[in-house]
């Protein structure tokens, strides 16, 4: 499996203690930002994000306005061993 920097990225956040939302608007508009323990959040890249999900690498609770993503099992390990490596 083949991730960006930006993917790989986004997977250590999350196993480290960040949160990651999609914020979607009424007018269809769509957000996803990454939200660190302290400090401003980050808006990453639709692509970063979907790709995650197609691999299974992460999971939400699909609500809105703002959905949650979490590491999946698969996502987890992963994240973790990628952690390791810094």
């Amino acid at each position: 499996m083949q991730l960006s920097q930006a993917q790989k990225r986004v997977l250590v956040a999350l196993v480290t203690g960040c949160s990651l939302k999609s914020h979607r608007y009424l007018d269809g508009t769509k957000i996803y930002q990454l939200h660190p323990l302290t400090g401003q959040a980050e808006t990453l890249e639709r692509s970063t994000v979907e790709l995650l999900c197609r691999q299974g690498l992460i999971d939400s609770n699909k609500k809105f306005p703002a959905a949650t993503y979490w590491l999946t099992e698969k996502g987890k390990a992963l994240a973790t061993a990628l952690k390791e490596r810094q």
